[in-house]
Parts: structure tokens; C-alpha cells; sequence
């Protein structure tokens, strides 16, 4: 069974830190054993700055830097920072809502961990962090096109990578989906599946289709 930390001991933290930064902070709320904080984005540097310094909360531990899309929305992406308080055993989320062409504070300056966190934010995202030393892909190819983790992406990709024997060396091309080399069998849960399963014999007496998988 998970322990979370007192969750009034987080809503009282949450309170104080609104006041002190009221113009930073647009509100605070209490969710499995977390403090969320909802930020303006152009803040997060000062913020965390207190967040360390702060006897009552020195959350110096980074633990992951994230995004969500929402595509619907014009400030499309909520930046996500996690932190986590080593002294007081309590962890904050600090989330932020961001335009596709808006620029977010690196926090590579106050916590250098943050630098492949933010790169990985860049590449599967899009945004990008103003004052980052090195903002570059870093989980794909530095030719590769698009955000994999932006909703409108396609599963498919645009290109796609093969090893080319005349050639001897990779080459990309687009993607080249052959339809006729694939079978479909809707009847079954596995696809392209042509043998009868375990309970196929009872279809005739229920749905009216054969073992066969035909009417």
C-alpha cells in the first residue's frame, strides 16, 4: 500500500507559496501525495530558485521534465517539472501552459540535470527552451522530421530506414505501407489469423458464423 505525505501538510505548503508568489503562481492543488503548482511559464527559473533555497520546502531533486499536447487548445502544451524534497520527503509538480511557438525558460542554469530532460521535451514535443546550451534532438535522428509524441503525428511516421546492399549504407525513404502482402481476419482477435480458437465451435449456435469464420 502506497504512504502518501499529509495531504494538509501539502495543501498548507501549497497556500504559502501562493502568497509569496502570487503573481508566479495561478493555483495549487492536492492530488496522490502531490503538490501541483499551475505557473506562468516565463516564472519557472525564479520559482525554482525559491522552491531550492526555501528551508521550508528545498526541493532540489529533479525528477523528470514532461509535456502534454492538447491541440484543441491555442496554448497547446502543459510543461510538466517534477521535483522531489529529499529533507522534507514531499514532491511538487509545476505545470505550465505553453504556445507551439512559445519559449520556456531553460532551467539548466539553476539544476544542470535539467539539459537532457529539456532536449527530450524539444524533441518529442517541439518546444523549445530559451538559454539552453545544446538544443538538439536527442532519442531521434537529427534528420528526422516532426514531434513523435504530438497527437497529430501519424503512427507511421514519414520516413522510413532500410540498409541499401547497392548502395552499402542506410538511406530514408518515405513511408511505403504495401496493403496487399496484409491479411485481415475481423472474426478473430489475432490478425491475419486463419486456424480456428478454442471456443470458435460455439459461433454457429450464437452469432450464425461457421468455424470457418464464414455465414
Amino acid at each position: 500500500m502506497a504512504v502518501y505525505p499529509d495531504p494538509h501538510a501539502l495543501a498548507e505548503l501549497g497556500e504559502v507559496l501562493a502568497a509569496r508568489h502570487s503573481n508566479d503562481i495561478l493555483s495549487a492543488t492536492v492530488a496522490f501525495g502531490e503538490l501541483t503548482l499551475t505557473i506562468n511559464a516565463g516564472a519557472i527559473v525564479p520559482l525554482v530558485k525559491a522552491l531550492i533555497d526555501d528551508p521550508a520546502c528545498r526541493f532540489s531533486t529533479l525528477i523528470d521534465i514532461t509535456a502534454i499536447d492538447h491541440p484543441e487548445r491555442p496554448a497547446r502544451f502543459d510543461v510538466v517539472w517534477h521535483f522531489l524534497s529529499m529533507y522534507t520527503n514531499q514532491r511538487i509538480r509545476l505545470k505550465a501552459a505553453v504556445r507551439a511557438d512559445e519559449l520556456v525558460p531553460s532551467l539548466v542554469s539553476v539544476i544542470p540535470a535539467a539539459n537532457w530532460f529539456e532536449r527530450e521535451v524539444f524533441d518529442m514535443f517541439g518546444i523549445a527552451f530559451s538559454g539552453h546550451p545544446d538544443l538538439r534532438r536527442i532519442l531521434t535522428d537529427y534528420g528526422f522530421r516532426g514531434h513523435p509524441l504530438r497527437k497529430d503525428f501519424p503512427t507511421t511516421g514519414y520516413t522510413e530506414v532500410r540498409w541499401d546492399d547497392a548502395e552499402k549504407r542506410v538511406v530514408y525513404e518515405p513511408v511505403n505501407l504495401v496493403q496487399e502482402y496484409r491479411q485481415f481476419d475481423f472474426l478473430s482477435p489475432w490478425e491475419g489469423a486463419r486456424y480456428v480458437l478454442p471456443g470458435d465451435e460455439k459461433a454457429p449456435a450464437t452469432t450464425g458464423v461457421t468455424a470457418e469464420g464464414k455465414k
